[in-house]
């Protein structure tokens, strides 16, 4: 039986966080700065992280390595079982053409690229949040981003900062309810609050994703667009998560801002100019303005579709996919449902795995949770089986597709697993708790840091919902110990969490192996990592006015 000593360095949790912090320190070094590999990086932080806890935490080695060993199962299932059969969806629609045909699609709507953004990788970008999460977005949205004419590198950034304010009512919800269940208060306390916490990212996100796309310029001539987007989604956000249900929010603020921003397309249009390049040109054109903008084997393809027109059986079976996929994970997100599909979940003791935390109980970690039916990946992959039959492929062309995906994965499924093998080592030896309950010492200004705890945690996990299991009792702690609204910080922890996401190196491995840029996450990195500091800044100063008297009255 191991259990965790959380000042193990002269009984100094100042002393032991020196330790604690070197194998996140080092990866993001390597990452960002030295541009390792991250499959390589997460390996060498891995090998750190497993010497910290056998040596400064006084780990048992087989334990230290069983604790790896969990982190990475659940690297391969739930987390990248999801992310495969993603692409095995869409490289199914590329291969048949009808991604060419989504694209121009797409394109009918409007031939901007900046209105394109908001509209794919905000809007839809939080159905699939909402529906599926875990990564699903993020290697979705990216390659339908490439598709419309952006850089894979540009797409992937785009992608990871638009998957923000969705996040905490992601996969129907989950991070609030798991957060309920940690922290023991009400669902329905924390639902309001996270939606008056979020609803600043809803608003800010389409405006930055402008100006990542077209700079200055494109906000001041594409500034209607964002507003009418993020201002209805945040107005729907907000509704939805303090009158009606959180399982509900990303739906209903997604299509309504979807909605919207199509009305709005019908009477208005971006000012475009001479020397733009944000433009896709229309069918009939030549494929995409700009050679540059997109791969070979795109230009190719919808070269070869653009000189006819589209007829309406033709869009709708390039949309077939995506309307099977909202489908399927809609009915299977309906409560009656997904107790019946929970019945065939395992839940089994990790074997070798004896730890008791510091009050003696064991962490819910230690459990290892086989949900067979009830996984995002699973009901993906039956989406993926209609998508077969819908689409007319082969089983022996599906299956040659599978293999080519996989392969395209495997230094992405390298990364991830190293990645939450080093989280678990680090969970289990107490490291991330050191770590936390060091922050928590700063008494009424923990307020301020309490979304940084939240961000450091998804950001080490790559998952809201692991970060709430973390530190949501802690910050339900810490909000008794320095007089605070428990509300308001355990909120806090899952509000600051979903900027984490977007520099989380599962995530960023995700998103490169989505547009065949496995291997350069560390340049995605660098892309986001600015984006996701200042959002979590924003965020802090927001909670911190929150626990004052002057924004004292949005909390419930």
């Amino acid at each position: 039986m191991y259990k965790q000593v959380l000042d193990p360095v002269s009984h100094s949790l100042g002393l032991t966080s020196i330790f604690a912090v070197i194998p996140l320190l080092l990866l993001f070094v390597l990452l960002g700065g030295v541009r390792m590999k991250a499959q390589w990086a997460s390996l060498i932080s891995l090998a750190v992280a497993l010497v910290v806890a056998i040596a400064v935490y006084k780990m048992p080695f087989g334990q230290a390595m069983d604790a790896g060993a969990e982190g990475v199962a659940f690297g391969l299932f739930p987390i990248m079982w999801i992310v495969t059969n993603a692409l095995w969806i869409f490289h199914m629609t590329e291969q048949t053409g009808d991604f060419a045909v989504l694209r121009r699609a797409f394109s009918s709507v409007s031939n901007d690229q900046r209105v394109l953004v908001i509209m794919i990788a905000f809007c839809f970008g939080a159905l699939l949040e909402a529906l599926a999460g875990f990564g699903t977005p993020i290697a979705i949205c990216s390659v339908m981003l490439v598709g419309v004419g952006f850089k894979p590198m540009k797409a992937v950034a785009l992608a990871l900062v638009a998957d923000t304010a969705p996040v905490a009512f992601g996969g129907i919800a989950i991070p609030i309810t798991t957060l309920a269940q940690v922290t023991g208060l009400p669902k329905h306390d924390l639902s309001q609050m996270i939606g008056r916490q979020t609803l600043v990212l809803a608003f800010v996100v389409p405006f930055v994703l402008l100006y990542m796309v077209d700079g200055r310029r494109g906000l001041r001539d594409s500034w209607l667009a964002a507003l009418v987007a993020g201002g209805v989604f945040t107005v729907v956000l907000f509704a939805t998560s303090n009158f009606i249900s959180p399982e509900l929010t990303n739906i209903f603020a997604s299509l309504a801002s979807a909605a919207a921003l199509v009305a709005l397309l019908r009477v208005w249009s971006p000012r475009v100019h001479d020397d733009s390049t944000v433009t896709v040109a229309r069918p009939g054109g030549p494929a995409i303005a700009g050679a540059a903008h997109a791969d070979a084997w795109l230009e190719r393809r919808v070269a070869a579709d653009e000189g006819r027109p589209l007829s309406k059986g033709a869009t709708f079976r390039a949309f077939v996919p995506y309307i099977i996929i909202i489908v399927v994970l809609g009915v299977a997100s309906l409560h009656a449902v997904a107790l019946q599909l929970d019945k065939a979940t395992n839940a089994v003791a990790w074997p070798g795995l004896h730890v008791l935390n510091a009050k003696g109980n064991p962490p819910s970690s230690e459990t290892y949770k086989l949900n067979w039916l009830t996984a995002a990946g699973s009901q993906l992959f039956v989406c993926g089986l209609l998508t077969v039959a819908a689409l007319g492929v082969t089983p022996r062309r599906a299956l040659s597709i599978y293999a080519t995906t996989l392969k395209q994965l495997r230094w992405a499924i390298l990364t991830v697993c190293s990645v939450l093998a080093l989280s678990y080592v680090m969970n289990l030896s107490g490291m991330t708790i050191t770590l936390g309950l060091w922050v928590a010492g700063a008494g009424s200004f923990f307020a301020f840091l309490s979304p940084i705890v939240g961000w450091f945690g998804t950001a080490v996990t790559g998952s809201d919902t692991s970060a709430n299991s973390l530190f949501g009792a802690l910050q339900v702690a810490a909000a008794h110990q320095s007089h605070l609204s428990p509300t308001l910080l355990a909120s806090a922890n899952s509000s600051g969490g979903v900027m984490g996401k977007m520099i989380s190196p599962q995530n960023l491995a995700i998103g490169a192996a989505a547009v065949g840029l496995a291997g350069r996450e560390g340049d995605i990195f660098r892309k986001v990592i600015g984006w996701s500091i200042l959002f979590v800044l924003i965020m802090a100063v927001f909670v911190w006015l929150q626990s004052t008297s002057v924004l004292s009255w949005m909390v419930p």
